[in-house]
Parts: structure tokens; C-alpha cells; sequence
């Protein structure tokens, strides 16, 4: 069925206990000695590091890319797997999605229980990453996990501990997995590929800040005066606010800050419905409506089109077309 590459970048799936709570630690041999191989397969493991996953920078996002498109480089090479820490997964696997333009699959998988525990679920979501990366082709960043299969875009955890970790609640499920297939069951939307990005010394600084009641424009102004050259504005709604924060973003954007407006809601579109703050104001003010695209993987557009232009037309431009808005087009749709 193929030579597939493994990318170990370690997470629970590669976690022993460590005396007060677990940690990675293994590497990718390691865990691939955990997991059966389907039929045909034949592995090679990179590994990359081996670190739990809310301690990935930048950085390391952008070394995981660029790795992905040295192996690509391989046309020998069927498809990459990536293990992972399931709590940033949601934003490495759309970053690279952002940027992949083969046909081969990436797919990305992780574990919410360490290794070497009874009822493990790293050896079969590893097993089903394998048997996805080596039988599906044109479908872009994927994610496989608890028997099921996910597009990068819009996925995120939806479970802190539950076994089924990941969803898109604005999306019907893309696949299944079971009896040693693979059932796609809708092609996933996806913008044109991103150039590959230089490796800058230092990655702009993208922050996140959330409206709730009481909340006032203070965080907001506080991430600006901070250096962020991008932030993500979590509205409440269809993605709202209050006038305050409208005049905050006005005053952001004014200064070259990239603004994107998503919401707190689980699923459904931001929309411009209300004024008096709300989404009308906001993407009036200049705030890029993120459509389905939840906080996390916000920010990795945002980042995306920071590092894609020198000039704010520019990057204004790219965050457009990655987040798929009028006049982008968008691949599968």
C-alpha cells in the first residue's frame, strides 16, 4: 500500500508517567512499536521532538511545515503521519493544511491516554492514521482519531478526556475508519495552498482576546501595546461586542494590527447582524469575519497572512482568501 513517514512530535500518545503527572518523553520508535502496521505499509519515523503539545511555539509549527515539505520532497514518499498532542493539534494540522499543495495526505493523530496503558487508544488511532495517509489522496491536512476521520480546516477538540476528542460542529463528519477502510463521505473545502514561509528570527506576535460581560477594550489595547501584530477579537454571538472595542479595533487596525473577528459560540458562522458594537461595527472598524473558524485556528490564518506579505494590503488580502470570504475561492466547495 506504501512508504509512509512518520513525524513524531510527541504528546500524550508518546507520555510515560514522570511521578506527579505524564509527560513526553518517547520517541517515535517508540511509539511505533506500540501500533500494528496495516498490510503493505512500510514506516520510516522523523523524529522532530518530543514535547506536550500547549509547549509548541511558533516555531516549532513552522519546523514541523517545513519538515513536512522536505519529506514531500521524496516523490518515493505515499503519505506522512503526524503524532501529536491533541491540545494545540486543531492549529498545527490547519497550519500546514494552509500551505500543502500535493495530492499525498497528511494526517495527523494523537491519543488522550499515555502509552503503554491497558486501554491505550494511540496504537489504533496510529494503525487508522497509517491506513489513511496510504489509501486517500487530494483531500488536503487530515485528522484521525477515534475511528473517525476529520479536514484540518474547522476540526477542533471538543473533548478535554473523552476518547472521541475532535469534531467540526459546524461540518458533517469527512470519513470513517473500520474493517481496514477508509469511507470518505464528503470532499473538504480548502483555499489555494500558501507559499512556504520563510523561517523568520523572530514570529510576529498573534494574541487572542475574548469579549464576555463587563469586558472593556483594555486586553485588546493591552496585546497591541504588547507588539501583536495580529489579534483575534473571540466575540460573543455571531460575534459581538460593545462600542468600546469597536473604537479599539478602529484604533488597532489603524496601526497596521490585523484583526480577526471569531466567536465564542461551538458552531456556526460570524455574522453581521447587530450594530451598537456587534459584527456590523466591527468588521466595519476593519475586523476580518472568520467565518466557521474557531479561536485557535483564527490565529493560524492570522499568523499565515502575517507571514505571507511585507505590507498590510497584502496581508489583508491573504486572511481573505485563507479564510475563504467573498471573492476567494475555495477548493471542494
Amino acid at each position: 500500500m506504501g512508504r509512509i513517514v512518520v513525524i513524531s512530535t510527541g504528546g500524550t500518545i508518546a507520555s510515560r508517567w514522570q511521578g506527579s503527572g505524564f509527560a513526553a518523553d518517547a520517541d517515535g520508535s517508540e511509539v511505533m512499536a506500540t501500533a500494528p502496521l496495516p498490510e503493505g505499509i512500510t514506516v520510516e519515523v522523523v523524529d522532530l521532538f518530543s514535547v506536550n503539545s500547549p509547549r509548541l511555539t511558533t516555531a516549532h509549527q513552522l519546523t514541523l511545515l517545513r519538515t513536512v515539505h522536505e519529506v514531500l520532497a521524496d516523490p518515493g514518499v505515499d503519505g506522512i503521519v503526524v503524532t501529536h498532542g491533541t491540545d494545540t493539534l486543531e492549529e498545527s494540522a490547519f497550519l500546514v493544511d494552509l500551505h500543502h499543495h500535493d495530492a499525498r495526505s497528511v494526517v495527523f493523530t494523537g491519543s488522550q491516554r499515555p502509552m503503554g496503558t491497558a486501554d491505550g487508544d494511540g496504537p489504533e488511532n496510529l494503525y487508522d492514521a497509517l491506513l489513511t495517509a496510504a489509501t486517500t489522496r487530494g483531500l488536503g491536512v487530515l485528522i484521525a482519531f477515534a475511528g473517525r476521520v476529520h479536514a484540518a480546516r474547522g476540526t477542533v477538540k471538543t473533548q478535554a478526556v473523552e476518547l472521541d476528542a475532535f469534531a467540526d460542529p459546524s461540518k458533517e463528519l469527512l470519513g470513517k475508519i473500520g474493517f481496514g477502510k477508509v469511507a470518505i463521505l464528503r470532499t473538504p473545502q480548502r483555499p489555494a495552498p500558501l507559499a512556504l514561509p520563510a523561517m523568520p528570527e523572530l514570529p510576529p506576535r498573534v494574541d487572542v482576546v475574548m469579549h464576555h460581560a463587563d469586558g472593556d477594550a483594555v486586553l485588546l489595547n493591552a496585546a497591541v501595546a504588547a507588539g501583536a501584530r495580529g489579534v483575534v477579537l473571540v466575540g460573543t454571538g455571531a460575534g459581538n461586542a460593545t462600542p468600546e472595542i469597536v473604537d479599539a479595533v478602529k484604533a488597532a487596525v489603524g496601526r497596521g494590527v490585523l484583526v480577526a473577528l471569531t466567536t465564542r459560540v461551538m458552531a456556526g458562522p460570524v455574522t453581521e447582524i447587530y450594530t451598537h458594537g456587534g459584527a456590523v461595527d466591527l468588521v466595519a472598524a476593519g475586523a476580518v469575519p472568520t467565518g466557521t473558524l474557531r479561536a485557535g485556528q483564527a490565529r493560524i490564518a492570522v499568523l499565515s497572512a502575517l507571514l505571507g506579505a511585507a505590507d498590510t494590503a497584502g496581508r489583508v488580502r491573504i486572511l481573505h482568501e485563507v479564510l475563504g470570504a467573498p471573492g476567494s475561492v475555495l477548493v471542494g466547495a
